[in-house]
């Protein structure tokens, strides 16, 4: 999803997937590119918190907080001279009006409590620690159970008995206290060892629920079979017969809803899906029972599949790749395989050779964009519509490829598919058949062609949000237990700060959900790593208790090595519960220490130059000719303003370097000694990390344009194709020769271009392409980018997509790609790129002509590899992001033996074997626009 900048530039709203399409449509927005960037972080405006207002008489809002079973919390001061009441309808008819309270209902009185909440009540609910509270007393349990089935409302009447307030009441906390043994119940399907399932949901709140099993996926009439609740955990289960493999079911879940009879509240009979669900029908509409243990499920050696060595994060390279983007232009896969996780089984195919040439290079994991089920595309390929006009046919500057992509751009098979309808299902779209089981069997197949071809396999996971909430017809938590799974706002509704509906993985059962649903994918399929989408959106404690669950997997039980399973995600700090303002947040700075990964947005702004949110996209950075090149646009300001700025960002590449290390401590470009910390980033710290495996490194990803089209808008307009591949290549070599995890939008290393589609979440294939074959281009000068992200931008966009010397031919491409490959056998071959602690860093890494006098445009960082693996003492990068040969002189190197790495003294690339060495004074010369690394024995 699109990230937001860091707080302190106060972003616009992100973008959000296809359950939201149009409206995303004009909130899109992002700071981040990636990844990781995954589709969007788009931050709405958060629904305001309460702050002791006056509460009124409005049942449809629910601004009362039952915390625990002792406690509710009330929005606005306490009146000694009032009186309070929890009040529970069973039949939904409560009403306020005319001072009276009217329906039928039980009360439960409240006493103003003077001290407010306790310490421990602050601390578990800080946003809601200003408001008052109001002692529930003591309430027996099945009195209590009963009350949390029906309507509730907090009732404040005065002397004479009038009511002056009253409102409904949110029950997320009183839930996880009243049924805290839930926490270790098993839900879903689980099946015992004669094949027979016990069926399992929590839903607490309901006043009944029952099982509809259907014989197939297009029976019409269900058999019916009734559910017992557990009191203690508010599971409700039923055993079942050996014959019920195969078979499809829904849930009749009778409940309260707040959110039905349009917002007033009723009681309702919900035909809901499993959130459990480990396989679906077509289109979701049905959960599928299937045991993931059952053989049949299970590839050819899929029992004892051989995985590439784990790779520790320090070393780790990612290469992030949509499952449609990588087979449906591949005219080497069957028809009717392309676009399908079974694509990945094809080894002979263009796409899966050039993995298995990545692997060889030293690519680690490919990381796959969401490819759990999504409610954005159509698995009914008969149901879906494609463009309908002959793309190819219209100039490379038109309008009109995304006026008739845009027609039918909600119901084609694309998207990135953040937007989550069940967590835990393969994306039947996917699948050469969406209608039960299929799926399961191709999506490993998958991670076993992938695995085969040398790769592990992260998947892109997105908890922070679902597709739906409410009522709505594709919601499916909401349906279950309404108001609890996701987080609301001060008057009850829903956030969607993420996008869309933001789940609250704080509440105890929907971390479980996550904690469960990410041990289930690593189990049961073999996946290797996951990448949260929105992470900061998750408790740190959330991401902790994740892994902690993958490092009790074992191989002897579990089939897997838990412990060497990758975590990363989206650190950003944004929405309603920014600066910790409800949990300490897995963000950033606060995730250092804890080995699990976030993107570093610093050196990625620095190396492209500006931001997703510029208004003149031509804004450059070090990879893009900041002041060594400039590109005319007044937006970079005057060559002093230039110079300043290029130095900061050099700064920021170099903190970058170490794995953007909060204490490392070097001299800047002002002369000053430094720390990470106090590098400044808009504002915000620069360094943040402890442990340089943290650092997942990159400069572009899915989101925001690729770094060609970056590249495109910010290096000056006749800049020669040669030239446009090496400032490529140098912009990737800042992310492949600096420490932690280096993060690759697939592509890149072959000039993908989206045509300057900054957004391409919903673009379809065309904008989307990515050319195995170099004959076919690099897709730009594809048509104007979509303008429903892009249309401000499209005057600058012209006259490049125009422009057929920006396109790029087969030299360039495989120039790019050899350079590529080059960097990624010089990252695995050698130690002084794969640090393990900040220590050794701080030991070891140094800039040494940082300072006052360094060069603008040049970084020079040496490594000390004295002990390591690789015989040599030392090795040396130098960045020459200039037009022209510079020497940069390294003290320590005076006399000794330094050579081009053997891996460039090879290069096809005869520039940068022009790099020399001069024993007598250290210096280093290096070409124009070259990464040049220098070993030495």
């Amino acid at each position: 999803m699109r990230p937001p900048h860091t707080r302190s530039e106060r972003p616009p709203p992100g973008t959000g997937p296809g359950a939201v399409r149009a409206v995303v449509a004009g909130l899109v927005a992002t700071a981040l590119a990636l990844p990781l960037l995954g589709a969007s972080a788009a931050a709405l405006p958060a629904p305001a918190e309460p702050a002791g207002q006056a509460v009124g008489a409005d049942l449809t809002e629910q601004r009362a907080h039952w915390i625990d079973r002792t406690t509710v919390l009330w929005p606005g001061d306490l009146d000694p001279e009032h009186t309070y009441a929890l009040v529970a309808s069973r039949d939904a008819g409560l009403d306020v009006s005319g001072g009276e309270l009217g329906g039928t209902y039980e009360t439960l009185d409240l006493t103003a409590d003077p001290d407010g909440p306790t310490e421990d009540q602050r601390a578990a609910w800080p946003h809601l620690a200003d408001l008052s509270a109001l002692d529930v007393g003591r309430v027996n349990g099945p009195r209590l159970r009963t009350a949390l089935t029906g309507r509730l409302a907090v009732v404040e009447r005065d002397g004479d008995g009038a009511v002056v307030a009253a409102t409904g009441v949110q029950i997320p906390g009183v839930l996880d206290d009243v049924y805290a043994d839930a926490a270790d119940a098993d839900l879903g399907a689980v099946w015992d060892a004669r094949g027979r399932p016990t069926i399992s949901l929590w839903a607490p709140t309901a006043r009944s629920v029952s099982l509809e099993l259907y014989d197939d996926s297009a029976s019409d009439t269900p058999r019916t079979v009734r559910m017992r609740q557990d009191h203690r955990t508010g599971v409700w289960s039923v055993r079942g017969r050996d014959d019920w493999a195969g078979r499809f079911y829904t849930f009749d879940v009778r409940v309260f809803s707040p959110y039905a009879d349009g917002g007033r509240g009723a009681v309702v009979d919900n035909r809901v899906t499993d959130p459990y669900s480990v396989s679906l029908s077509t289109d979701s509409a049905r959960s599928h029972l299937v045991d993931p243990g059952d053989p049949d499920l299970a590839p050819e050696g899929w029992s004892d599949l051989a995985k590439p060595a784990a790779v520790p994060p320090e070393a780790a390279s990612v290469y992030e790749l949509h499952v449609r983007d990588h087979s449906i232009s591949d005219d080497t896969v069957p028809a009717g395989l392309r676009g399908t996780f079974a694509a990945f089984a094809q080894p002979g195919s263009d796409g899966m050779r050039e993995l298995a040439a990545l692997a060889e290079d030293g690519m680690d994991y490919v990381h796959l964009l969401p490819a759990f089920d999504v409610g954005s595309v159509p698995e009914d390929p008969a149901d879906r519509s494609e463009p309908a006009c002959d793309l190819d046919s219209f100039e490379s500057d038109s309008e009109e490829q995304q006026a008739c992509i845009a027609r039918t751009r909600g119901e084609d098979a694309f998207n990135w598919g953040y937007d989550p309808y069940h967590y835990t299902v393969p994306e039947g779209s996917y699948s050469t058949d969406p209608d039960g089981a299929t799926r399961v069997d191709e999506f490993r197949q998958m991670v076993g062609g992938l695995n085969g071809a040398g790769l592990r396999v992260v998947m892109d996971v997105v908890y922070n949000h679902t597709h739906q909430a409410g009522q709505d017809e594709h919601s499916v938590l909401d349906r279950i237990v309404p108001g609890y799974y996701h987080r609301l706002g001060a008057d009850g509704g829903v956030a969607t700060s993420t996008c869309c509906p933001n789940t609250a993985p704080e509440h105890l059962m929907m971390g479980k959900l996550v904690v469960d649903s990410v041990t289930t994918w690593a189990r049961e399929y073999k996946v290797d790593g996951f990448r949260f989408d929105l992470m900061g959106h998750h408790p740190k404690q959330n991401m902790l208790d994740v892994r902690a669950a993958l490092d009790e997997l074992t191989l002897e039980e579990d089939g897997v090595d838990g412990s060497s399973v990758l975590l990363y995600g989206e650190g950003w700090d944004f929405g309603e519960v920014a600066d910790d303002a409800r949990f300490e947040q897995a963000t950033q700075a606060n995730m250092a220490g804890t080995g699990i990964g976030t993107f570093n947005d610093r050196l990625r702004d620095a190396v492209r130059g500006g931001g997703p949110f510029d208004a003149d996209p031509r804004v450059q950075g070090f990879g893009s000719g900041l002041y060594t090149d400039p590109n005319g646009s007044p937006a970079n300001g005057t060559g002093e303003e230039q110079l300043a700025r290029l130095l900061g960002y050099q700064d920021l590449v170099k903190v970058g370097l170490t794995g953007n290390l909060r204490d490392y401590r070097f001299t800047a470009s002002s002369g000053e000694e430094t720390t990470g910390w106090e590098v400044d980033y808009n504002g915000a710290p620069a360094g943040y990390n402890l442990d340089p495996g943290e650092a997942v490194t990159y400069v572009d990803a899915h989101d925001n344009e690729t770094l060609y089209d970056a590249l495109a808008y910010k290096l000056p307009p006749d800049t020669p194709m040669e030239d446009r591949v090496r400032m490529q290549a140098l912009s990737l070599g800042t992310a492949a020769f600096g420490q932690g995890t280096l993060f690759v939008h697939a592509g890149s290393e072959r000039l993908r271009s989206k045509s300057l589609d900054r957004n391409s979440y919903d673009s379809g294939d065309w904008f989307n392409r990515l050319e195995w074959d170099c004959a076919g281009g690099n897709n730009f000068g594809a048509g104007l980018p979509p303008a429903w992200d892009n249309e401000d931008k499209w005057d600058y966009a012209r006259p490049l997509l125009a422009d057929p010397a920006l396109v790029a031919d087969c030299a360039a491409v495989e120039d790019a790609r050899e350079r590529f490959g080059e960097m990624l056998r010089i990252r695995e071959s050698t130690p002084a790129f794969s640090l393990g602690t900040a220590e050794e860093v701080q030991d070891r890494l140094s800039f040494p002509t940082s300072g006052a006098d360094e060069l603008p445009g040049v970084i020079t960082m040496r490594v000390d590899t004295t002990g390591l693996e690789g015989g040599w003492s030392s090795v040396t990068v130098v960045f020459n992001a200039t037009p022209e040969t510079v020497g940069q002189e390294v003290d320590a190197l005076a006399g000794g033996d330094v050579d081009l790495h053997p891996v460039q003294a090879e290069s096809a690339d005869e520039v940068v074997r022009e790099s020399s060495f001069d024993p007598d004074t250290g210096a280093l010369e290096v070409p124009p626009r070259t990464v040049a690394v220098f070993v030495e024995d």
